[in-house]
């Protein structure tokens, strides 16, 4: 049985949508700027007339409330002017990656049941082929990058990138989004902004256990709560003057609620970074000096050796935050190492959450590390750790499943009641819960500590191993940069353990290197959990977020291991 903790505190949930959250900070403080894209600032009072230009543009093109619309665009302005249009008018906001591949985007239409995508010129092409496969009218709007840079930086795009990606398809369908806004004329009426704590406003994706991603309906309800409880818990004011640089993609909970939207509703500065590039990065630090960044794990790896940070002073930083993947201890304390050799008065603090809660839910206090923790709850979020699938409660210290719920929790997956049922549960507190599928355990304070994806655990010789526990152990080791651990099928053990690592720097991968990362393991690890294999690789594969593709490593090493089978067989 599941008992109602008491907290201290609540926070104030104003019954707003997330256009009136973000409208309601230009009319505090209109001259303050939104956001700013390669130097260029839009204030909040200019933010808000381009919003609502788009929003007209929509309803003069026969999409309203409940409709959904697709964007399919990097961090650049007409993604932000996009989704918070279809906010003020209603619609659905259906993010997903510019990267997507051609039947991706053509499920991705079907399936949200999309009436129009934005996309930006470079990949007009495979979006128009992806189209020719969508059950239904889809009309396909096109930004072009250079329309939002500074004259100088938008002609020399143009000469260089953009030139590539002049020629747009010529049908009924297509539009310039330049050409589309003007349809937005300000004669046209728009809808009242109704809130609606039951109303999909977003949809964002997440994989599947079948493969085929699930798309996960959130509410304005759930994008403020989780930017307003961020705030809480970051414990630091967002205020006129203060900037974010927001690098992770819009088309993900992390990079929309925290990067954007936590953001733009306290009155803050978005720099828009389109892409992760490790110089232009390094470049934005050094130039723009934003006081907040967040990432995944793979970013501040990457900070770590890039030349031009050295000598860097970093002191403007107010925070770093890390979530999206977990932080090893030890990559920790280099990037820890790494802030205060360059001036910075911050640690990198850590967090843990789901798609099916935005993004995070539960922080490491700016103030109170403990080491392996992922911190404290948010304000308002409950955590407890039951015996996987009830709702047993384990005792303190005892591993089990992570379930949640507060006011951030998802309202369901889209076209799916059975995931629904299985992952939303009412419980007899008469609270909805959302079972994570992720184990861990909570300490008699109530700090929690995430192990492992459930379905992520390699079963070998009858043990349970949980990748990230080894995965934390061989990043300790001074010649590594990072590891990906996977379950190979194996007749005799069930699955059999194999470590892909990327070496730093000038460090050579031979059989030397093998052994003597070993001998470091075997200090450390269990007999049972030692890899049977090591591979060394240049680089290891990424999901679009940037986390390590282990899905795709595992994919790669059980077709190896097939073909070797039949080989066998055929001899």
């Amino acid at each position: 049985m599941i008992e109602n903790m008491n907290q201290t505190y609540h926070l104030d949930y104003p019954a707003l949508t997330m256009f009136q959250m973000v409208e309601r900070m230009a009319v505090a403080t209109p001259d303050a700027p939104a956001y700013e894209f390669y130097g260029r600032q839009t204030t909040y009072q200019a933010f808000i007339q381009r919003i609502e230009r788009a929003a007209r543009a929509f309803v003069a093109a026969g999409i309203g409330p409940g409709d959904v619309v697709t964007i399919c665009l990097p961090n650049i302005p007409q993604a932000l002017d996009c989704f918070y249009a279809l906010s003020r008018i209603g619609a659905v906001a259906n993010m997903i990656h510019p990267q997507s591949a051609q039947n991706e985007i053509t499920f991705y239409l079907n399936f949200s049941g999309s009436k129009a995508i934005l996309t930006v010129d470079m990949f007009c092409q495979k979006v128009e082929a992806a189209l020719q496969k969508v059950e239904h009218p889809v009309t396909l709007l096109i930004a072009r990058m250079q329309d939002e840079l500074p004259p100088l930086l938008a002609a020399g795009f143009t000469l260089k990138a953009g030139r590539k990606f002049l020629r747009i398809p010529k049908n009924d369908h297509t539009m310039l989004w330049r050409n589309f806004l003007k349809q937005g004329t300000a004669d046209i009426e728009l809808p009242e902004s109704v809130y609606d704590t039951t109303r999909t406003s977003v949809i964002l994706y997440s994989g599947g256990t079948s493969g085929t991603p699930k798309g996960i309906c959130l509410s304005d309800l759930n994008f403020n709560s989780c930017a307003i409880q961020a705030k809480d818990a970051i414990k630091q004011d967002l205020q006129p003057g203060l900037t974010m640089l927001s690098c992770m993609p819009v088309f993900h909970g992390f990079g929309l609620g925290i990067n954007i939207h936590t953001i733009l509703i306290h009155g803050a500065c978005c720099i828009l970074m389109p892409t992760f590039n490790g110089k232009s990065y390094a470049e934005m630090l050094a130039k723009r000096k934003p006081n907040f960044i967040a990432g995944v794990p793979t970013i501040f790896e990457a900070l770590l050796h890039i030349p031009q940070l050295e000598g860097v002073d970093l002191s403007f930083l107010r925070g770093m935050f890390c979530g999206g993947d977990s932080l090893s201890v030890e990559l920790k304390k280099k990037v820890d190492a790494f802030l205060k050799e360059h001036n910075a008065t911050i640690q990198v603090r850590e967090g843990y959450g789901l798609t099916e809660c935005v993004t995070a839910s539960c922080l490491t206090p700016p103030d109170t590390y403990r080491e392996r923790s992922i911190g404290l709850p948010f304000a308002d979020t409950q955590y407890c750790i039951v015996h996987p699938g009830t709702d047993e409660v384990v005792p303190a210290g005892t591993e089990g499943e992570i379930i949640l719920t507060g006011p951030a929790t998802m309202l369901g997956y889209l076209h799916n009641p059975e995931e629904t049922a299985s992952t939303l549960r009412r419980l007899a507190d008469g609270r909805t819960w959302l079972y994570t599928g992720d184990l861990g355990y909570m300490d008699e304070d109530g700090y929690i500590y995430f192990r492992q994806r459930i379905k992520r655990m390699i079963i070998t010789n009858g043990y349970n191993v949980y990748p990230s526990q080894v995965e934390n152990v061989i990043d300790g080791y001074p010649d590594v940069a990072y590891s990906c651990i996977i379950g190979v099928k194996d007749p005799r053990r069930m699955q059999r353990i194999k470590a892909y690592i990327v070496l730093r720097d000038g460090v050579e991968g031979n059989d030397a290197c093998k052994e003597r990362i070993m001998e470091y393991l075997k200090l450390h690890i269990a007999q049972y959990a030692l890899p049977k294999e090591i591979e060394f690789r240049k680089e290891l594969p990424k999901t679009l977020v940037g986390k390590v593709a282990y899905r795709s490593l595992e994919e790669e090493a059980n077709r190896l291991e097939d073909e070797k089978l039949k080989e066998v067989q055929n001899v």
